[in-house]
């Protein structure tokens, strides 16, 4: 499974920002997707994480009400989304997408076995 990020960028603090995960591979294997960032001198944090089915999603306390994670099962191309929305200074990260093969319904139990690069979200004050 090879991942691909992308649509970070700089923007303005109450902006929005749209980041997309595109799947390519043996993506039969993907149950669950997620979205991580890591800040300068933090370690990487799990921003948000979504079910095969999409019905179940799960967010960190910062990002709630401001980040909606999606994905797209289209076979053969499938996809994950991260739209951010009223973006903070303090949301300035490299993003990284994730895919997991544990099968489980539970968006906080996957783990993540596959990974993509990184997108720079620089968001200015």
């Amino acid at each position: 499974v090879q991942l691909q990020a992308s649509g970070g960028g700089l923007v303005q603090a109450g902006g929005s920002l749209r980041l997309s995960c595109a799947a390519s591979g043996r993506t039969s294997r993907i149950y669950g997707a997620g979205w991580f960032r890591q800040a300068p001198g933090k370690e990487r944090e799990l921003v948000a994480s979504i079910t095969r089915s999409g019905g179940r999603t799960h967010y960190a306390d910062s990002v709630k009400d401001r980040f909606t994670i999606s994905r797209d099962n289209t076979k053969n191309a499938p996809a994950a989304y991260l739209q951010m929305n009223s973006l903070r200074p303090e949301d300035t990260a490299v993003y990284y997408c994730a895919a997991s093969a544990t099968a489980t319904p539970v968006p906080e139990q996957l783990v993540y076995g596959y990974w993509g690069q990184g997108t720079q979200v620089t968001v200015s004050s």
